[in-house]
């Protein structure tokens, strides 16, 4: 069934990535009026997310973020499909950078980066735009999927523009293995680790685990992390942002790494809560006794 699912969607997959913009958008507009009033897609998940989130905001303002979250989130979508056919000149035009002599002062001093960053904006176009910026070869961090079918088409989407793909259950092999070349590696800090071996904080009000792995990489490979926020703009209009956050993990005290991340990532969604994943259950562990 998996194969036969990825052959009957393909015609579509395509035909949704060669759209022009104006078409793409006129069609996310139609799949917002299913996903968010016939199909009610994960309502109960956003409305308890961002209720617990933001316990300080009426009614009013929650139902405005959830409304404003999913015509984003059905934009996002079919971008992501777009990245099967976009041209480098087209994904120039979608996202601009700031901060980029951030990463140009690391590259001429020919150090590896480690780029933090969450599911906030348009990741999967950021990667595309970082592609074109002639600095560092980006390595992003994936999960394979059970499907081989659909992991070789998401493989080939993120890696068609010149980046690499570590798989996450051997990142660390493959950056020492690279470790002679100047790369940035991206890491997604906002995925929801296993209870027991999570970093706890508090994070938009809430007992969250948050992985350590991004630190632990950081400290013992000694690479600087820099923050990277996709913010929108405007509609299919992005602005990536880099920062230095930490620009000498080695000597950084344990749990300043993680905590430097979290609370910046928090400070985007707070300023822009509308394009961060609500749908996702970032929530469903308890902190252990």
């Amino acid at each position: 069934m998996g194969a036969l699912g990825y052959y009957l969607s393909l015609p579509f997959i395509h035909a949704v990535a060669r759209l022009p913009l104006p078409l793409l958008y006129l069609l996310s507009d139609a799949v917002f009026v299913l996903i968010f009033h016939v199909l009610r897609y994960r309502r109960g998940v956003v409305r308890e997310n961002l209720r617990n989130s933001f316990p300080e905001r009426d009614d009013r303002a929650l139902a405005r973020i959830e409304r404003d979250f999913y015509r984003w989130f059905c934009d996002l979508t079919l971008e992501t499909l777009k990245t099967l056919t976009i041209t480098p000149e087209q994904v120039r035009k979608l996202v601009r950078t700031e901060g980029e002599d951030v990463l140009r002062r690391h590259f001429e001093a020919r150090r590896s980066v480690i780029i933090v960053m969450g599911h906030w904006g348009n990741w999967e176009l950021g990667g595309a735009r970082f592609s074109q910026m002639g600095l560092h070869r980006l390595n992003v961090i994936y999960h394979p999927l059970r499907s081989p079918h659909f992991d070789r088409l998401i493989a080939h989407m993120r890696s068609r523009l010149g980046n690499g793909l570590y798989p996450m259950a051997d990142v660390m092999r493959c950056m020492v293995r690279d470790r002679h070349q100047v790369t940035a590696t991206a890491f997604i800090a906002d995925q929801t680790p296993p209870p027991e071996r999570a970093y706890w904080t508090t994070f938009l009000n809430q007992d969250t685990p948050v992985f350590q792995g991004t630190e632990k990489i950081a400290r013992k490979l000694g690479q600087p992390v820099v923050y990277c926020g996709i913010d929108r703009e405007a509609r299919g209009r992005y602005v990536m942002r880099f920062e230095d956050l930490v620009p000498d993990p080695a000597a950084t005290p344990e749990g300043r790494i993680t905590e430097a991340h979290t609370r910046r990532l928090e400070q985007d969604i707070r300023r822009r809560p509308a394009i961060w994943l609500w749908t996702h259950r970032r929530w469903k562990h308890r902190r252990p006794g």
